[in-house]
């Protein structure tokens, strides 16, 4: 499938588009177009990550592993960013599980090739350092949210960033998928679902979730939603949110 493309250039994710124009034409070729289906496993820890993933639609997720099967979601990617960041940083094999939340499409090309042309062009070589750090400051205040603000304010801020990406006010989600994320048990997370739902934020009906109340849910979030959204907009120049309009 050709690589889709509007009239100015532009390929649809934020991050691709953010790069100086000429490094993204020599990059251009290496793209390839390749869908994302809901839950499907991109990588493994440990596996080599051989290509570097670009969401046009859709939602990963990373998510941490423990021997005794728990997991708990460290980062999520849509069309803002690229999975796995480690590449930008000559690393080929990410510890974490990468995992398609929300199905779509993206783009993807050999990790060698991105890191190659990083070497070589100081302004596309700043740009993804720069969204390393993005990276990095997230998974920290999400560290500190998880240890620091109760589940209602931890659901309220999660939903906020999958409703970002979803670009939609209607997504596929379940409370078992929920609970994995937030490192909870389901029945915490049906607690804050109903309340959300009792509040008139939300429905929720067989695995769809409907935003009713954005505004209320982000007056219900912890600070760490707005935190990370400034982070963005300082280190990469746009926030991650892209819904707030609907």
């Amino acid at each position: 499938m050709s690589i889709p493309a509007s009239p100015n250039g532009a390929l649809g994710n934020r991050l691709l588009d953010a790069m100086p124009e000429l490094a993204r034409e020599r990059l251009r070729p290496a793209l390839e177009f390749v869908a994302l289906d809901s839950n499907q496993t991109i990588h493994e820890p440990g596996e080599t990550a051989e290509h570097v993933f670009f969401p046009l639609q859709g939602l990963i997720s990373m998510v941490a592993m423990m021997e005794d099967g728990t997991s708990v979601e460290i980062g999520m990617i849509g069309k803002e960013g690229m999975f796995p960041v480690s590449a930008i940083l000559g690393d080929d094999r990410p510890s974490q599980r990468a995992m398609v939340q929300l199905p779509g499409n993206g783009l993807r090309m050999p990790s060698r090739l991105l890191q190659q042309e990083a070497l070589t062009d100081a302004a596309l070589q700043l740009l993804l350092l720069r969204y390393v750090q993005l990276t990095l400051s997230t998974a920290a205040q999400t560290a500190a949210c998880n240890r620091l603000h109760v589940l209602e304010e931890r659901c309220a801020r999660w939903l906020l960033s999958a409703h970002d990406r979803a670009e939609s006010n209607i997504f596929p989600m379940t409370h078992d998928f929920l609970s994995m994320m937030l490192g909870v048990r389901r029945p915490g997370v049906t607690i804050a679902v109903q309340s959300f739902r009792d509040s008139g934020m939300i429905s929720y009906n067989h695995g769809t979730m409907s935003i009713l109340d954005r505004n209320g849910l982000e007056a219900a979030s912890c600070e760490c939603y707005r935190i990370i959204q400034d982070e963005s907009k300082r280190l990469v120049g746009s926030p991650l949110a892209m819904v707030a309009a609907l």
